[in-house]
């Protein structure tokens, strides 16, 4: 029987619509809106609160990918549905941060208007994803997507789909430009799930056109409202977060000075590009002849051979690698580009390689990250089209295993795969006649001049010893040239008793 059993999203057969046989998409609609309490009451809901738990998987952080390591945050929320603003008291527990700084504390304060982040520090312009997030809130939470769903002129069904091996109705509107689709449940009529494909602002804009479903579940009466108090987020297959609301209430009193923000900040939010960074060559450091460091939030080098230019690392977007890649052509006019080495599986690290596949140019990648590159160049981008998508092109991949040379001569570089525990899917870079290590993304020196992750550091100079290297000078995706003795230096203190000693001291 488990054979028959069908997935979320398989097509129910037959041309009905269960539970709503008979009835208008907008008639649909309003038994979900009946079996949530009825319209008076849901159009009754102008503001509320509620604390929230959840945790997130950080599939574009995962040193191994699945199954994806997690973060974890706690929150206080109040949300003015009449004005459209919400303030977020947020507590992040992040799993890759050095001991003792796990915790995060920030207030999101986010409108129509802009948002922006409260902290110690001051305010910041909040994230377009944050914003994003805001206006799911205001829109496509379960206080307003049925009566968003209803009042729409283009409402409609399309075809029913199993959701829990329970047929479920399905009706579709547009907002803000996409499909959102609502999933209708047989039996109590109840929305269980919405559904859209759609781009991201955070870390999913790598993957272009995502297919999103959010699911609804835990239901509870709340001041006479059947509202679900968990929300699980799907994503392109991946179950990427969970999120359960506690004590929530309706129509508290709202101050608004707890929604105040410096509106020039706010302002700032709306004006980010966000990932569609562009590149610069300002902070530009020649290591060696021919070997010229563009240093920025993600560094790139440029490495000219004998017989073409490498380029190392292809980060951030298409927008970023291509303003990359004309750098070359400006630079060295004529000359053929080689390849880019791409070293990492975290998704910043690679989301511009579809511009370099798009232009045609070769890219050399880690063997355990082939699955993940082959994603990210094959996933469609028609809602917000790039190069690749435009004009397609088949990746011309170097697939890394072990040693490999690259070139002949004063710039010639081998590529030695890391496979430590957290380096498992990163690559290093060595430059023999100039003793220059790049070490991917494993260096960061904090501002008191330890080491960000000393676990990374470690198994960099394990590899290193592994292979034999001789090495001057280090640097990494995030991290300038460092002499390797002092960085030697740094991995022998973390790795010392007295370290330890020096961290349990300071927990108690």
């Amino acid at each position: 029987m488990a054979t028959d059993t069908p997935s979320d999203g398989d097509a129910v057969s037959g041309l009905g619509h269960p539970g709503c046989d008979g009835l208008s998409a907008k008639s649909c609609v309003q038994l979900a809106i009946d079996a949530m309490g009825g319209e008076q009451r849901l159009r009754g809901i102008h503001s509320e609160s509620y604390e929230t738990i959840g945790h997130t998987v950080l599939s574009e952080q995962s040193y191994r990918q699945q199954p994806f390591i997690t973060s974890y945050e706690r929150d206080k929320v109040s949300v003015d549905l009449d004005q459209q603003r919400e303030l977020r008291d947020a507590h992040v527990t992040w799993p890759e941060s050095d001991p003792h700084g796990s915790d995060i504390d920030v207030t999101l304060v986010a409108t129509a208007l802009g948002g922006v982040n409260r902290s110690k520090q001051g305010q910041t312009p909040a994230s377009l994803a944050d914003l994003d997030d805001a206006k799911d809130v205001f829109a496509l939470g379960p206080e307003r997507l049925l009566l968003n769903a209803v009042a729409a002129k283009d409402l409609r069904y399309a075809p029913s789909e199993w959701l829990r091996s329970t047929p479920h109705a399905v009706v579709q509107f547009n907002y803000l430009g996409t499909q959102v689709s609502v999933l209708i449940n047989a039996n109590n009529h109840l929305p269980d799930a919405f559904e859209r494909t759609r781009t991201f602002n955070d870390f999913w804009y790598a993957f272009g056109d995502v297919r999103q479903r959010i699911y609804f579940d835990n239901w509870n009466v709340v001041q006479g409202v059947v509202f679900p108090t968990n929300r699980i987020d799907w994503r392109n297959g991946i179950w990427y977060s969970s999120t359960q609301i506690l004590n929530p209430a309706f129509n508290g009193a709202v101050d608004p000075a707890q929604f105040a923000m410096d509106p020039a900040v706010a302002a700032k939010s709306l004006e980010s590009k966000g990932w569609k960074r562009e590149f610069s060559d300002k902070k530009r450091v020649e290591l060696a002849p021919g070997i010229e460091l563009f240093q920025g939030s993600w560094n790139t080098t440029l490495i000219k051979q004998d017989d073409g230019v490498l380029v190392l690392e292809a980060p951030i977007s298409s927008s970023y690698v291509h303003g990359i890649l004309d750098k070359v052509r400006s630079e060295y006019p004529g000359v053929p580009i080689k390849g880019v080495l791409s070293t990492s599986d975290s998704w910043p690290h690679m989301a511009g390689v579809r511009q370099a596949v798009a232009e045609g140019v070769p890219v050399y990648i880690l063997d355990l990250n082939k699955p993940l590159l082959d994603r990210l160049v094959s996933s469609p981008h028609s809602l917000k089209p790039d190069d690749l998508q435009s004009h397609p092109k088949k990746p011309q991949w170097t697939v890394v295993a072990g040693r490999l040379e690259i070139g002949h001569g004063a710039n010639q570089v081998v590529v030695y795969p890391l496979r430590g525990a957290a380096t498992e899917r990163q690559f290093m870079v060595y430059f023999p006649k100039q003793k220059l290590l790049y070490a991917s993304d494993t260096l960061v020196l904090n501002a008191d001049n330890t080491l960000y992750d000393p676990e990374l550091m470690v198994e960099v100079s394990q590899a290193v010893t592994r292979e034999h290297l001789d090495v001057n000078s280090v640097y990494a995706m995030h991290q300038g040239p460092t002499p390797w003795a002092q960085v030697r230096q740094l991995v022998e203190q973390a790795m010392s008793p007295a370290a330890a000693h020096k961290d349990a001291s300071h927990a108690s």
